[in-house]
C-alpha cells in the first residue's frame, strides 16, 4: 500500500467536518468531564465487538493470517488463483478495519488514556506488516496485462466485485516497482510519516504557549484550542492581542516547522519521482483517477473571481462597523444572536430539512439518528472536532461531536450526518469491495446536507436578525469551505512545485510564499484588507498541508453540493433521485464519472462558477436588509 494510499484510508475512516479546521487535529481538549454525560448521547461499540477481549481476539487470529495472504505470491497466473487472493485480502481488511474503528473510538473519547494508544499503536503495526505480505500483488496484476486480466475477469464470475479495482490496477501499472521496491516503500511508511508526526508534537504537546490578560481581566492561554476560542472575541483589542501573541510563537519556531514540512514535501516529491510520475500533484490526485484539469481549474476560477471573495470582506467590515479591515477581524460573528440548538431540537430540524429528499431517506435517518451512533458532548481528554467514523462494512457508522447547542454544531451534526447516510445507502447498495467511497465524493454528500439544513432555517427564521444571522454563516462558510481551502491548495501547490524546480524550501521561503497568496486573496493591495507580516506564519498552524493535496476537495464538495441540492429543489422526483443513485453508487467508479453520470462536470468552470455566483446572491440579500435598514 503506497504511503498516501495508508493516509488517504485513515483520513476515509474520519470524515471529518471541513468548517472546523481544527477536526482532526490531535489535540486534547480541557473539557468539563461531566458534561452531559447521559448514555444516550454516547455510542455504543458493543455491535463491533462484545468486549475488549474479543477484540483482543481478533487481532490475535488476524496476525495468524498474515502469512496466508503473502502465501499467493508468484501464483496468480489463472483466474482462479487470482480470485482467492483477493477474497483473502477482502477478509482480511474488512476485520482489519472492523478492529481499527473499535479501537480508535475508543482511543478518540479520551486521547490521555494509554489503553486507546496502546490498541491503536498495535493496529497500525498490523496495517504495516499486512501491507508488506501483500506488496508482491500490484507488480503481478500489472505483469498479467489488461488482456489476461479481462480474460480472468469474463471466466470467472466472482471476480466481478474486483473488476475495478483490478482495472484500476491495470492503469496504473507504469507507476507500479518490482515487488521488492514495492515492499521496500511498504517498509517505509513509519518513516515516511515522521515528518508529520513531529509537526503533530511540536504544535500540540512541546510548545510551551502564552497566556495573556483580556480587557475584562480573563487569562487566555492560547494553545491551538485556546486560538480558536478567543480569536472571534468581541473586543477588537482582544482579537488583536490574540492575534500578537499566537502567531509570535509560531514565528519563534518558524524553521523548525519549515523543516517537518519540508521533510514532507521532499518525502512526496521523491517517492512521486519514483513512481515515474510528471509531478506530485499528479501523483497524489492518481489513486481517484483525478485529472490534474480539476485542480488547476479550481485555482483559476477561484483566483478570475477574486474579487467576489473581496466583496464579501468590504461587507464584512461594513457589518462589523470597521474601516480598517485586518486579518483579526475574519472571525468575529457577523450577526450575534441567543438562538440555541440542543442535540434534540438539532436532529429536529434536520428531519425537517430532508423532507424534499422522500419518505424512505427521511425515514432512514429518522430510524439511524435514534440509535446510539453518537459521541454527542465534550469530555475531559476527547478529541476535537467531528468526524464519522464509516469503514466497518458490516457495522453501523459512527458518529463524533462536540456540540455545543448553537447553530455551528447544528450544521456540523447535519454534516456528520451527510457522511453517515451516505455510508448507510452505499454498503446497503454496493458489495464491501465497491463500498470504499473517495473524499472527494462523500464530502459533497455532506455538504449537502448543511446547505439543506440552511434554507430550512432561513424559511422558519422569524425576523430580519434570524435572516441575517443564517445568510451571514452561509457567507462564511463559502469563504471558509471554499475560498480558504483553494487557498491553501494552492500554497500546497506552490511548495511541491518550488521542491520539483530544486529550489531551497525553508520555514522563511514557506512564509515569503504563503504571505503572497494570504495579501492575493484578502485584497491587500487593493486595501481591502491589511495583512501583516504576522499573519503570514498562518501556514505552520494548519496540520493538512501534512495530508497531501486533500483540502481542495472541500472546495470542489461545496460546488458539486450546490449542484445537487439545486437538483433537488428544482427538479423535483427526478432531482432527488439523481442524488440518492449517486448516495449509491459507492466507490462502483471513479468520482469524477460518477459526478459526471449524475450530470456534474467537474474539470469545466462551471460548478466552480456557480457556488460564488451563490455567494454573490447571499451578499445580494443581505446588502437588500442593510440598505432597508440604512446600516
Amino acid at each position: 500500500m503506497k504511503k498516501h494510499n495508508l493516509k488517504r484510508r485513515a483520513l476515509a475512516v474520519l470524515c471529518s467536518s471541513a468548517f472546523a479546521l481544527t477536526a482532526i487535529s490531535m489535540s486534547v481538549q480541557a473539557q468539563d468531564a461531566s458534561t452531559k454525560a447521559d448514555e444516550q448521547y454516547t455510542w455504543d461499540l458493543t455491535p463491533f465487538y462484545a468486549t475488549k477481549s474479543d477484540w483482543e481476539n481478533e487481532l490475535e487470529r488476524l496476525r495468524g493470517e498474515i502469512d496466508g495472504l503473502s502465501a499467493f505470491a508468484g501464483k496468480l497466473d489463472n483466474a482462479q488463483t487470482l480470485l482467492a487472493a483477493l477474497e483473502a485480502q477482502s477478509a482480511f481488511s474488512k476485520e482489519l478495519l472492523r478492529l481499527w474503528t473499535y479501537a480508535s473510538n475508543i482511543q478518540n473519547t479520551n486521547l490521555a488514556n494509554p489503553e486507546g494508544q496502546a490498541m491503536v499503536g498495535r493496529l497500525m503495526a498490523l496495517f504495516q506488516t499486512a501491507s508488506a505480505a501483500q506488496s508482491f500483488f500490484a507488480p503481478e496484476v500489472v505483469a498479467l496485462g489488461q488482456e489476461k486480466i479481462e480474460r480472468f475477469i469474463s471466466s470467472e464470475p466472482g471476480l466481478k466485485d474486483h473488476a475495478f479495482s483490478l482495472r484500476n490496477t491495470i492503469r496504473q501499472g507504469k507507476h507500479v516497482l518490482s515487488p521488492e521496491s514495492e515492499q521496500v516503500l511498504s517498509l517505509l511508511t513509519g518513516a515516511l510519516s515522521a515528518p508529520q508526526n513531529a509537526r503533530d508534537m511540536l504544535a500540540n504537546a512541546e510548545i510551551e504557549w502564552p497566556t495573556i490578560t483580556l480587557s475584562d481581566g480573563t487569562e487566555a492561554h492560547l494553545t491551538n484550542a485556546g486560538y480558536t476560542l478567543h480569536r472571534a472575541d468581541k473586543d477588537r483589542e482582544d482579537r488583536i492581542a490574540v492575534f500578537d501573541a499566537f502567531w509570535a510563537k509560531y514565528k519563534d519556531f518558524e524553521s523548525t516547522f519549515g523543516i517537518t514540512l519540508n521533510g514532507e514535501v521532499q518525502a512526496n516529491v521523491a517517492t512521486s519521482k519514483a513512481r515515474k510520475y510528471n509531478n506530485t500533484l499528479q501523483y497524489f490526485l492518481s489513486g481517484d483517477n483525478i485529472p490534474e484539469e480539476v485542480y488547476r481549474t479550481l485555482v483559476k476560477v477561484t483566483n478570475d473571481r477574486i474579487d467576489v471573495l473581496h466583496r464579501y470582506f468590504k461587507l464584512r467590515g461594513r457589518m462589523l462597523g470597521i474601516e480598517d479591515l485586518g486579518y483579526h477581524d475574519i472571525y468575529p460573528d457577523l450577526v450575534q444572536t441567543d438562538l440555541s440548538f440542543p442535540i434534540d431540537e438539532t436532529r429536529e430540524h434536520m428531519l425537517a430539512s430532508l423532507r424534499l429528499m422522500g419518505e424512505e431517506f427521511s425515514g432512514k435517518f429518522a430510524k439511524a439518528s435514534s440509535e446510539r451512533w453518537m459521541h454527542v458532548y465534550p469530555q475531559a481528554g476527547k478529541r476535537s472536532g467531528a468526524y464519522m467514523s464509516g469503514s466497518a462494512y458490516d457495522v453501523h457508522p459512527l458518529i463524533l461531536l462536540n456540540h455545543q447547542d448553537d447553530y455551528g454544531s447544528a450544521s456540523t451534526y447535519a454534516h456528520e450526518w451527510g457522511h453517515a447516510m451516505h455510508k448507510v445507502l452505499t454498503n446497503e447498495n454496493q458489495p464491501y469491495e465497491l463500498s470504499n467511497f473517495s473524499i472527494f465524493t462523500t464530502e459533497i454528500a455532506a455538504i449537502a446536507k448543511e446547505l439543506l439544513l440552511q434554507d430550512h432555517m432561513l424559511q422558519q427564521a422569524k425576523s430580519e436578525d434570524e435572516e441575517l444571522f443564517y445568510l451571514g454563516y452561509a457567507l462564511e462558510q463559502m469563504r471558509g469551505t471554499f475560498f480558504r481551502q483553494v487557498m491553501f491548495s494552492e500554497f500546497e501547490l506552490a511548495i511541491h512545485e518550488e521542491v520539483e524546480k530544486g529550489a531551497a524550501l525553508t520555514g522563511a521561503r514557506m512564509t515569503e510564499i504563503y504571505g503572497e497568496i494570504l495579501k492575493r486573496y484578502h485584497g491587500h493591495d487593493e486595501g481591502v484588507m491589511t495583512i501583516s507580516e504576522r499573519d503570514m506564519i498562518e501556514w505552520a498552524y494548519i496540520p493538512h498541508f501534512y495530508y497531501n493535496f486533500y483540502v481542495y476537495q472541500y472546495a470542489t464538495s461545496i460546488a458539486g453540493a450546490a449542484y445537487f441540492v439545486d437538483e433537488m429543489k428544482t427538479g423535483g422526483k427526478k432531482g432527488v433521485d439523481t442524488y440518492l443513485n449517486f448516495l449509491k453508487a459507492g466507490g462502483k467508479d471513479y468520482p469524477v464519472e460518477i459526478l459526471k453520470e449524475a450530470g456534474l462536470d467537474m474539470t469545466s468552470a462551471a460548478p466552480y462558477n456557480a457556488v460564488i455566483d451563490r455567494m454573490d446572491d447571499v451578499m445580494d440579500k443581505i446588502e437588500a436588509i442593510l440598505d432597508k435598514r440604512g446600516s
